[in-house]
């Protein structure tokens, strides 16, 4: 492991900052101060910070519907975020995004996206660009166990296995293609076999677990990096809250839910740490709270800060 304690702690940090991000986001949706179709990402915050933290900060990641989590571990700034999701000016979109389409360019977050699978061909275009530019970076392309059966999926993994472009397919298998269980929705439920008919490796690694997720990415980054192709990864997790906010979830049982709590990402770091002598119980206890503090920060910020005006509409708009 080549991770210092300092960068192991700014871990917990980040996954801390997603669990309290996404408990506010849901406290506002409830009150009617978010609106349209949101997603969190509570369960799965191993995933986010586990791939992010093994990638450079000036590569590339695509995120889908589910990604404030991705856009927080890929080092986004809370204040605009939560901003952006109550629609105001100084979001990082001016508000015009909302929940399912935050970027931050600067940040080599590409936006977040509202169609299903919409970042898997987004992604092979950001790693051709890494590529002809020869600059040695990579892109990490975040999706679901849904998303893994768009045609976009093989339509671009094809042209990046053939074109061996700088590409990690980082697939977040959180067991229900909305409704609809892994088991359902595939033949065969072990997603990195599907790596074999395109000819590059498929990996599978337990996403409630940060550390092996974060190894996993590390050597497919180095692969890339080495002019080796892509990497697909199939990162087992769960999310423990609906598709949406307000899902009323006849899919799955209240002790589905409740077992998987019991493998709580962070929980499982936090005892990681200490048992290494890296944490105390006392330190874990500060990370957390200085992490609550800062959503509740950010959304006080986001409920005062202003609203966009109509001279803002057009900004950013390339084809009208």
């Amino acid at each position: 492991m080549d991770l210092t304690n300092e960068q192991l702690l700014d871990m917990l940090q980040r996954m801390w900052q997603i669990r309290y991000f996404e408990q506010a986001v849901i406290d506002l949706f409830k009150r009617g101060l978010i609106t349209g179709s949101t997603h969190v990402s509570l369960g799965e915050e191993g995933t986010a910070v586990g791939a992010c933290a093994a990638l450079e900060e000036t590569d590339y990641i695509t995120s889908t519907h589910r990604g404030h989590g991705h856009c927080i571990a890929k080092g986004g700034a809370l204040r605009p975020m939560m901003a952006e999701l109550l629609g105001k000016a100084e979001g990082y979109c001016c508000g015009k995004g909302g929940s399912m389409h935050i970027a931050d360019l600067d940040l080599g977050i590409l936006g977040a996206n509202g169609i299903v699978g919409g970042g898997l061909t987004l992604a092979v275009g950001a790693a051709l660009s890494c590529q002809y530019l020869g600059n040695g970076r990579v892109t990490l392309c975040f999706f679901g166990d849904g998303a893994i059966n768009q045609g976009g999926f093989y339509e671009g993994a094809n042209l990046a296995s053939i074109w061996k472009l700088p590409l990690i397919y980082f697939c977040e298998n959180n067991q229900y293609a909305l409704s609809t269980p892994l088991a359902q929705n595939v033949a065969v439920t072990d997603l990195a076999e599907r790596a074999a008919g395109l000819g590059f490796p498929g990996v599978s690694v337990d996403g409630n677990d940060v550390l092996a997720v974060y190894e996993a990415v590390k050597a497919a980054a180095r692969r890339a990096r080495a002019g080796e192709g892509p990497t697909l990864i199939n990162a087992v997790t769960y999310r423990w809250e609906g598709h949406v906010i307000g899902d009323a979830q006849p899919y799955r049982t209240r002790d589905e839910v409740e077992e998987w709590k019991k493998k709580d990402p962070i929980a499982r770091f936090e005892r990681e740490l200490i048992a290494r002598g890296a944490l105390t119980e006392a330190q874990a206890r500060q990370i957390e709270d200085k992490a609550r503090l800062d959503v509740e920060d950010a959304v006080e910020f986001a409920r005062s800060a202003s609203e966009p005006t109509v001279e803002c509409l057009y900004d950013g708009v390339y084809v009208a």
